[in-house]
Parts: structure tokens; C-alpha cells; sequence
């Protein structure tokens, strides 16, 4: 027996679910079924820091965040703020002046985008509360600001229209109101496509007018049996909390991503030893953008933090494969930007780790809408910005499958630009 649908979506993670909030609520499509062996929300979409930002160094990706980020808000309004949608920003801190130089150059560029106005402090306008654009800080007022920031950064950019949110809460609710407007969730995994027609491990089927690929690091694979050949792959990311039980960072702190590459200042003995045991990846030139934030409410004392230093190509497998220097090494590189933090390493606090993929395209762009194979749609390689980006991407998918006006940025986002030697790269805005 072959049920119908109007829509399938494979894959209950945040973009599977934000496609199908958009076509079932905001576009009244009466049959959603989203298809899915994992519990919603569950693999890898509160496996990040759960955060926005409209600070993206292309053109498209601005544009789309900027729409996801006008999505959130109305969402967090219709909801009375119940996901926790923040605006503390993103400071991008540095000791180097060319990393600021450059960095200023970005926030011009960002704001020819249309990521708003750009205030030099110290300057006309006073640094207080801002909606959009960026502060860029001269090293006293940083210090003032953030006394707990090292004493050799040379300024910070702190870009506004940005903060973090439950991906959790956010995503429940997506998909509670796209079940009050008929959406349908079945516990399975699609093991075949032949055509619009989704074949499920009970054997049943599902027809559709049109089927979405929404499985994030399972894309591939899913496409596959769609005939589509994705060109994508994925990265191994970790992210450790910690009990900050002295009070290094405060509670009201924004993101803070330190943008200078760096030595870990080990031992010799710890560096022999990280040689011994086949670690010598932690013991050399270490990447920028080691970041944190602060995580729970005021009476909490937990900090979330990432940096993927590693850059781990492989197929996705579960259990994610153990890297138990992690915790150290972040906490290490955080503490170049915030030496309260060393305090830790002679002791390491309490600690809890999990982590997931980054599923993503040559350039880094999601792949959102047709694929070229008749009926069959995309809402995937999300990166690790799928949390940010779920609304603006559910929004598009849905446009291009309802057929309803598409925004300008549209074809920015298809598959079909993958086949273009002409498009190049571009720096990919990645953390």
C-alpha cells in the first residue's frame, strides 16, 4: 500500500523541521510528512553554540541570515521569547593590528551588504546598545568594557545583530505548529526514492509531489538514492562545556572568539608526550577563532565552548569518534584570550562534551531548493550554521516548492551553481 503526500521531508533535524513549519504553517500545504528514525532535534542541531550573526564575508550568506535572523525575531515574538533568542553580539577580539585591519575591512563590507552601519570607538557616536552594524573598540575601551580580555589585544569588533537561542525550544515549537496545521511525523528511515515515491525500512511507501532532502550529514546518501550526487562533505566538530565555578567570564558576556592564531603554551615534557601519543596536531600553529559563551541564566556558572582546531574530514559515523585532549586544548586556547581561565589547567573543572557534523559545500553555502532531478528538493549542507540559518532556508525551500515569489539570493543557494568552474571560492565565514 502507497500512501500520499503533498510534501516529504527526510530528516527531523532543525532544517527538515523549519521546512516543514514553513510549507504547512506559513503556506497552508495540507499534507507534510517528515520522515525520520532519530527523535526530532536529537542528532546534530544543538550539537553548536546555538548562534546567529548577520557578519558574513559574501553577499548571499548575508542576505540569507539577515532573513533568517528577521524570521527568528517574529517567531520569538509570536512565542513571548520562550527559545531565549539573545542580541549580545559577537566580539571578535585580536592582539594583532593587521587581524584588526582586516576585520574592519570585513565590517565595511558587511555593511555594503547590508549588515548595517559601522562605529569606530572611541568616536562620534557613544559604544552603547545597538540593533544591527558593528563597534569596532580601541584597546582601552575594550579593556574597559571586558577588563577580563588579555592586556595585549589591540581592539575588538563587536558585531550586534547576533547572539544565540535554544535550538531545542525553537525547533519543538516548529514542529508542534506544523502538526496543528496537519504535519505528520513517522518514525522511519527512508531506504529508498524512485522518483517522488519514498520507500521506508517497513517497506512501506510514500508518494509526494515533491520530496526533500533535509538529512544533514545522512544528505549524501539520501540524494543518492534520488540519483543526485551531492558535492559535499563532512567535518568532525566537538563542543565542550565546562563549570566556570571562579567566575573568570561574566554571565553577561556576548560571544567572545579570540581571531589570532596561537601557540599552546605547553611544556616540553607535554609536548614530547602529545608527540608520543600521535598529538602533534595541538602542538603546533593552532587556527583562529577559538570561541565561548556563556550558557544558562544568570545563576548558572557554565561556559559552551568550540574550536575546531583538527578540521577532521570523514563519513559520518556514530558514536562520534573520542578526542578526550579537547576539553584542555579549548580551555588552553580560550585562556590566550582570557587568562582567568588558565586557572583551570591545573585542575580541569567540570566538564560535558558532545558534538556532531559539519556537512558543507566547497564554498560553504547550503544547498536549498531543486536539485534537478524532477520532484526532488534540498534544504542541506547547513555547516555549522544550520541552527541560524533553518528559518531563512525553511522559508526559501518552501518558496521554491509552493512556487511563490523567491527572493533575489535564491539562485545563490542551488545546486546548479556547483557545476560552474567559474564561481571560484570565497573565504567561508566558518568558526
Amino acid at each position: 500500500m502507497t500512501r500520499k503526500a503533498d510534501v516529504i521531508v527526510i530528516g527531523a533535524g532543525v532544517a527538515g523541521v523549519a521546512v516543514a513549519y514553513h510549507l504547512a504553517v506559513r503556506h497552508g500545504v495540507g499534507k507534510v510528512v517528515v520522515v525520520d528514525p532519530r527523535p526530532p532535534l536529537t542528532l546534530t542541531s544543538d550539537k553548536s553554540t546555538e548562534a546567529y550573526r548577520n557578519w558574513w564575508p559574501s553577499r548571499p550568506m548575508t542576505a540569507l541570515m539577515s532573513r533568517s535572523i528577521d524570521l527568528l525575531e517574529e517567531m520569538s515574538d509570536e512565542l513571548g521569547g520562550a527559545f531565549g533568542l539573545s542580541r549580545r553580539g559577537y566580539l571578535f577580539v585580536t592582539s594583532d593590528r593587521s587581524t584588526l585591519q582586516g576585520m574592519r575591512e570585513q565590517a565595511a563590507l558587511t555593511s555594503d551588504f547590508g549588515g548595517g552601519a559601522v562605529r569606530e570607538h572611541p568616536g562620534p557616536e557613544s559604544y552603547g546598545p545597538a540593533e544591527d552594524g558593528v563597534d569596532i573598540l580601541d584597546p582601552g575601551l575594550l579593556r574597559e568594557r571586558f577588563p577580563f580580555v588579555i592586556e595585549k589585544a589591540v581592539g575588538a569588533v563587536h558585531v550586534r545583530r547576533a547572539g544565540w537561542f535554544s535550538a531545542q525550544t525553537f525547533g519543538a515549537w516548529m514542529l508542534d505548529r506544523a502538526r496543528d496545521c496537519g504535519a505528520e511525523l513517522i518514525a522511519s528511515e527512508a531506504t529508498g526514492i524512485d522518483g517522488r515515491r519514498v520507500t521506508l525500512d517497513d517497506g512501506s511507501t510514500i508518494e509526494a509531489e515533491a520530496v526533500v532532502v533535509a538529512a544533514g550529514p545522512m544528505s549524501k546518501d539520501v540524494a543518492e538514492m534520488a540519483g543526485v550526487d551531492l558535492p559535499v562533505h563532512s567535518e568532525l566538530h566537538l563542543k565542550v562545556a565546562f563549570r566556570d565555578r571562579l567566575g573568570a567570564i561574566p554571565r553577561d558576556a556576548p560571544m567572545m572568539i579570540w581571531s589570532d592564531q596561537q601557540h599552546i603554551d605547553w611544556s616540553g615534557p607535554e609536548r614530547a608526550e602529545l608527540e608520543r601519543i600521535g598529538r602533534s596536531d595541538a602542538a603546533g600553529l593552532m587556527p583562529a577563532f577559538c570561541h565561548m559563551r556563556p550558557e544558562g541564566g544568570a545563576d548558572s556558572s557554565w561556559l559552551v565552548a568550540l574550536w575546531e582546531y583538527r578540521r577532521q574530514v570523514m563519513e559520518p559515523t556514530w558514536p562520534l569518534p573520542a578526542d578526550y585532549l579537547y576539553p584542555e586544548v579549548v580551555i588552553r586556547g580560550l585562556a590566550a584570550m582570557a587568562p582567568g581561565l588558565a586557572a583551570y589547567l591545573d585542575g580541569l573543572p567540570e566538564i560535558s562534551m558532545d558534538g556532531g557534523y559539519y556537512t558543507k559545500t566547497r564554498r560553504n553555502r547550503p544547498l536549498i531548493g531543486p536539485s534537478g532531478a524532477p520532484g526532488i528538493h534540498l534544504a542541506t549542507a547547513m555547516s555549522g550554521f544550520g541552527v541560524m540559518a533553518a528559518a531563512g532556508a525553511g522559508d526559501l525551500a518552501a518558496r521554491h516548492i509552493t512556487g511563490s515569489p523567491l527572493p533575489d539570493y535564491a539562485t545563490d543557494f542551488l545546486l546548479s551553481r556547483c557545476d560552474d568552474p567559474a564561481a571560484g571560492t570565497e573565504s567561508s565565514g566558518q568558526l
